[in-house]
C-alpha cells in the first residue's frame, strides 16, 4: 500500500492549513482524508493567493496534533516533492517516495509541477468536485495518478521506485540515452520496452562510456 499524501501550509517554512491523503492498493485510489488544521502561525498572503485557504476557514478547526493520527500507520508515503512535506510534518513512521524526483528520472527536459505533469502526461485524475488545484485532497489525486502513471511506464513496484526516489549519486547522464533512436529517453524505459536493444549496443558498439555501459548492464540484469 501506497499512502500519497499532501499538505498546504502558511509558508515554505511551514504551519499546516490543511493536511490530505489518498491511498494507492492495486492500482487503485481508495481512502480518501483530508482536514483543515488550525496552524501555529499566521497565513502568508503568498501562500493564501495559491491555496486560497483563509485564515476564516482554518479558525477553530483542531490541530496538527489533535488529525495526524488517522494518517500515520502507512509502510509508505509519497508525496510530490517529498521533503518538503515530511519535513513540515509530525513524525509518520514508514518510509517516503518523491513523485517529482521519480519524474525526473523518467521524463527529463520537462516542468515537473504537479499540474504541469498532469497535463503533459495527460493523467486520466478527476479531483473532487468544489476543489482546485492546491488544495490538498486534490493535489493528491493528481500525485496518486502519477504515481501509477511511474508504475506503468517504469514496470516497478516498490523496491525499484525505491530506487527511482533517491538522489542520484551516480552519473545521472548515465541513466539517459546520449544518441540513437531513444536519444534523451531513460533507459529504464527502454529496457522494459525494448531490451534487444540494450543488447545490441553492447554487442555492437565498443566505443560506449564506462558509466553508461554499465547502466546498460545493470538494466538487463534487472538491478536498476
Amino acid at each position: 500500500m501506497f499512502r500519497v499524501i499532501d499538505t498546504e501550509t502558511c509558508g515554505l517554512e511551514g504551519g499546516i492549513v490543511e493536511i490530505a491523503s489518498i491511498d494507492v492498493i492495486d492500482g487503485k485510489m481508495m481512502n480518501p482524508m483530508s482536514d483543515l488544521v488550525c496552524p501555529d502561525r499566521p497565513i502568508s498572503s503568498r501562500a493564501m493567493a495559491i491555496h486560497r485557504i483563509t485564515p476564516a476557514m482554518v479558525a477553530g478547526k483542531p490541530y496538527i496534533e489533535d488529525v495526524i493520527g488517522r494518517y500515520q500507520g502507512s509502510p509508505c508515503y509519497v508525496a510530490h516533492n517529498a521533503s518538503f512535506d515530511r519535513r513540515v510534518l509530525p513524525e509518520m513512521g514508514g518510509e517516503w517516495l518523491c513523485t517529482m524526483k521519480m519524474a525526473r528520472q523518467l521524463w527529463p527536459g520537462r516542468k515537473y509541477g504537479n499540474q504541469a505533469l498532469r497535463h503533459s502526461l495527460q493523467l486520466d485524475v478527476t479531483p473532487p468536485a468544489g476543489l482546485h488545484a492546491h488544495r490538498a485532497l486534490y493535489d493528491c489525486y493528481v500525485t496518486a495518478a502519477l504515481l501509477l502513471r511511474i508504475m506503468e511506464e517504469s514496470g516497478q513496484q516498490l523496491t525499484g521506485l525505491r530506487t527511482l526516489s533517491q538522489p542520484a549519486s551516480r552519473d545521472v547522464a548515465a541513466d539517459i540515452f546520449p544518441f540513437g533512436k531513444y536519444r534523451g529517453q531513460p533507459v529504464a524505459l527502454i529496457a522494459r520496452k525494448d531490451p534487444g536493444y540494450l543488447r545490441w549496443m553492447l554487442d555492437n558498439l565498443t566505443d560506449l562510456r564506462p558509466a553508461f555501459r554499465q547502466t546498460l548492464q545493470r538494466y538487463l540484469k534487472g538491478q536498476p
